[in-house]
């Protein structure tokens, strides 16, 4: 049943639209337009912060740091078990935000729902996990103690793609450590964001514990607070370039940073693999969020005894999909998030056309309103391709051959960029030799899906620096503290 447009409109009233700076709402003289990308109209205007109220915001996370640290860990992570609880209550209100506001269908916007709220309940559990280590020097008569504690204010920068699980992916870690935080949402999809931050302040988290700025000029808002001494650490998911310029700013503070970056993501099928299971978990990798994710197959290589039958299966599959409107019965593809996404992938597809790859299916844009590109499907895409060295984050599948394990690993390989692989074989010699050998963060052997709220995410390269999720998680919030003590 397609959702109602009273309902719709009730859903994105119940917002809050402001900043949320100190516990309080606060609205701004300009604002930011939020556009539905399955039909170009805007849906709600948000607050455009300035810079200065960008450092109010930090001003707020700066004066709750002491007392936020300094409650009990257990405190900390009920609130959070909390906000896990209410997510769930609240889940197809947070799914129907994500989809008009993005575009992905509801059925994964749910999904999402389950997803994102699985970083409270993982660091609800952590935060009373946090441990040191007491010992005796080699020498004797002095003792060893380390402890851990919270980094301290923490600005967080997330991006469009995933609006609330790159949210409680970095709040929930940064709550339980005991720090405070600062998030800039996305411009594209900040509503998200706003109604988290509204849910987290019912489940009981403090005034200036969590704060949100909303702007149209990320680089205004953010270069200040970056600049700030009282800051201590940067978390930042989107593009390597973006990544590569908030290094460079955070060097001049040797600020403590996460950085979750892009992806050229290699998919291989060697030839005893298990084609209906590679197809599946193909769909997986590359059709996840509409293929905008840095977690998306990018290159699929695949041995040339089964690369025929491999995109002949793949083409079918991806060809049936049903485009539209997220919020539509029936929807499994939804519009990429703006024009010039669909430019984009529209020009890497001409490229490798142009190159001699052939069509399999897809390679259409419809006609507005919305940005809808079909899902699409190449093979023999040559390796000189734009495709294989740029992230597309869109629906299409490029297909290349190998012969030889070794030159598969050597493609999958030749980009600067390391988050994940994946690779389906059904010989365990060659699965332990492959993931061991590929250069990448994570590894995703006979399956199409990486992230877990359990599992440490992230990449090495040009892929980012950190991890997300996993006993680790936490660590990227806490500084350690060594002590001597003499007796």
């Amino acid at each position: 049943m397609a959702v109602s447009e009273d309902h719709v409109k009730a859903v994105v009233g119940a917002v809050p639209k402001g900043l949320l700076i100190g516990g309080e709402w606060i609205e701004t003289s300009g604002a930011v337009p939020v556009e539905n990308p399955a039909t170009g109209r805007t849906l709600a205007d948000v607050a455009d912060a300035t810079p200065e109220q960008g450092i109010a915001a930090l001003d707020a996370a700066v004066a709750a740091g002491p007392s936020w640290a300094a409650t009990d860990p257990r405190e900390r992570g009920e609130i959070l078990r909390r906000a896990f609880t209410m997510l769930h209550e609240r889940a197809d209100d947070f799914a129907l935000l994500m989809t008009l506001e993005m575009g992905k269908p509801l059925a994964e916007a749910r999904g999402e729902v389950t997803y994102g709220a699985e970083f409270f309940r993982w660091f609800s559990e952590e935060a009373v996990r946090i441990a040191g280590r007491y010992s005796m020097a080699p020498s004797g008569g002095t003792r060893l103690i380390t402890m851990k504690q919270p980094v301290g204010p923490v600005y967080a920068i997330t991006p469009w793609n995933f609006p609330l699980a790159m949210g409680t992916r970095k709040i929930g870690p940064a709550l339980a450590a005991g720090c405070t935080v600062v998030v800039k949402p996305a411009k594209q999809t900040p509503l998200t964001t706003l109604a988290l931050a509204q849910l987290l302040i019912e489940a009981g988290v403090p005034d200036g514990v969590v704060n949100v700025i909303t702007s149209h000029s990320a680089g205004a808002v953010s270069d200040p607070i970056i600049a700030d001494q009282r800051l201590r650490k940067l978390t930042f998911t989107g593009s390597t370039e973006v990544g590569r310029t908030l290094i460079a700013a955070s060097a001049k503070r040797v600020l403590k940073v996460s950085m979750e970056l892009g992806g050229n993501a290699p998919f291989l099928v060697f030839g005893d693999a298990d084609l209906d299971r590679a197809v599946d978990g193909a769909m997986l990798a590359k059709m996840r969020n509409i293929g905008e994710a840095c977690t998306a197959a990018n290159r699929f290589i695949v041995h040339e005894s089964v690369a025929d039958e491999f995109g002949r299966r793949l083409a079918e599959r991806m060809g049936s999909l049903t485009i539209g409107a997220g919020i539509d019965d029936g929807v499994q593809v939804g519009p990429l998030v703006d024009a010039a996404a669909v430019e984009k992938v529209t020009e890497l597809v001409a490229d490798a056309v142009d190159a001699g790859a052939r069509v399999l299916t897809g390679n259409k844009t419809l006609d507005g309103p919305g940005h809808f590109y079909t899902p699409t499907v190449l093979h023999e895409v040559p390796r000189e391709a734009r495709m294989f060295s740029e992230e597309i984050f869109g629906p299409v599948a490029p297909i290349t051959t190998f012969g030889s394990d070794d030159e598969a690993i050597e493609l999958a390989n030749a980009t600067e960029f390391g988050l994940v692989s994946y690779a389906f074989t059904r010989d365990l010699k060659r699965a332990v030799t492959v993931a061991e050998r590929l250069e990448s963060g994570m590894v995703g052997l006979n399956q199409g899906i990486v992230s877990n709220p359990a599992a440490p995410f992230g990449g090495i390269k040009a892929s980012g620096l950190g991890r997300e999720g996993g006993p680790e998680g936490i660590e990227e919030y806490l500084e350690t503290k060594y002590v001597g003590l003499a007796l």
